[in-house]
């Protein structure tokens, strides 16, 4: 049977098409002030923990990543018209996040901590009483302080749309402490000096990476992630980024289920 050279344009165009869609590279947001899970280099060139994560997960997907430089509150809105793939942020896992949001198992626990200027006299979350608390704007960090205003008698909580900001601040005394993740903050640290961990707020949290809700790549996606516990990727991207081995029992090195929205 003869095949029309229209019948051959259309086909080879049909596979042109696909050939493409198999391959087309995952699409990550990343908000690009949050050491050391994101951070531009000299080069302007993105790394960081998460980055390294999905990079992973893209080699064992096949797949190219390609990393978009998001504000941290652009990311959900991103998510959720699928922009992109994927947001990396330190995202935690929250209830109210996976009734719009699907998210991977978590890979990281991370506690927050109230953070002061070097010298303050504030030594526990009870010092806050009449004092102003700072947190990241949409951050759990901001989510807790709400939370807890009542009871520890936060004046007032001001939102930033920058953690460096946000220190600066705490450290100038335009804010009396800074709640956010303890690992973003001891990491800022180094790099920042005049500052301290007045307190440290256990939660029980989780970092996930954030996906559209029902994501068709939510399965891959989180079974890359089981293999890259159980081969040991994960406990080295802790010890390279966080200067410490990841704890025995952690989700760093522990194989979870897909969170749902009920649990």
């Amino acid at each position: 049977m003869k095949m029309t050279l229209a019948t051959l344009a259309a086909l080879v165009g049909l596979a042109a098409f696909a050939a493409p869609t198999l391959a087309q590279p995952l699409q990550v947001g990343a908000y690009p002030a949050n050491p050391p899970w994101e951070v531009k280099n000299e080069r302007g060139e993105f790394e960081g923990f998460e980055v390294d994560l999905v990079r992973a997960i893209g080699e064992k997907l096949g797949r190219e990543v390609v990393i978009q430089d998001l504000g941290f509150q652009a990311l959900f809105a991103a998510t959720s018209s699928g922009r992109i793939d994927m947001a990396i942020s330190t995202i935690t896992i929250t209830p109210e996040r996976l009734q719009s949001q699907s998210f991977t198992q978590g890979y990281y626990d991370s506690d927050m901590a109230l953070a002061t200027a070097e010298g303050s006299d504030i030594d526990s979350l009870e010092d806050m009483n009449g004092k102003i608390a700072g947190a990241l704007a949409t951050s759990t960090g901001e989510k807790w302080a709400r939370e807890n205003q009542e009871r520890y008698g936060f004046s007032e909580i001001k939102t930033y749309n920058a953690q460096q900001d946000l220190l600066l601040d705490t450290r100038n005394g335009r804010v009396d402490g800074a709640i956010s993740d303890i690992a973003g903050l001891q990491f800022t640290f180094m790099k920042m000096p005049g500052l301290e961990i007045a307190a440290r707020i256990e939660t029980g949290d989780q970092y996930g990476i954030m996906m559209p809700k029902d994501s068709p790549l939510l399965e891959e996606v989180n079974q890359a992630i089981s293999e890259l516990k159980e081969e040991g990727v994960l406990a080295e991207l802790h010890e390279k980024w966080l200067g410490a081995p990841a704890g025995e029992g952690t989700s760093t090195v522990t194989v979870q289920p897909i969170p749902t929205a009920t649990q």
